[in-house]
């Protein structure tokens, strides 16, 4: 099929946008284990883009702007905190969980065992985006 990439570490980045992006990369990084592996100020001190990993994974983000011509991040019709979520493979969903919760992590759903496999926890950032940490790999655990 067309498109597809060459071989590389991950296909599919999340890409998020904060209303203060340099406070959400250092909770990130203090509640979620995440690195910093680039950050392009502006010289308004908005952040143009950032990269941050996690393992092989990783998110990008940047700070809000006026979207109201970009018909690409503009959704009129979607609330964009319950309709988006990352899921997150963790080795430890309850040691991660205890982090979290310890950073001020906004804690939707405790640590559970999962039918189809793995251990869950949900929760919310700073900003209120939802998350999940999780132990089931898709990759390994079929």
């Amino acid at each position: 099929m067309p498109g597809k990439p060459k071989t590389t570490t991950v296909t599919i980045i999340p890409s998020l946008r904060y209303s203060d992006a340099s406070a959400a990369i250092d909770w990130l990084r203090n509640a979620f284990g995440f690195e910093q592996q680039l950050v392009v100020p502006e010289d308004n001190g908005a952040i143009a883009h950032a990269q941050l990993t996690f393992g092989n994974g990783m998110i990008m983000l940047g700070s809000e702007r006026d979207v109201q011509d970009d018909p690409v991040e503009r959704s009129p019709n979607v609330d964009v905190s319950s309709a988006h979520a990352r899921y997150v493979i963790v080795e430890d969903a309850d040691d991660h969980f205890a982090g979290a919760k310890a950073a001020g992590a906004d804690i939707i759903m405790e640590p559970e065992d999962q039918p189809y496999g793995g251990r869950l926890y949900a929760c919310r950032d700073l900003e209120g985006n939802p998350w999940y940490f999780g132990t089931y790999d898709p990759w390994q655990d079929n």
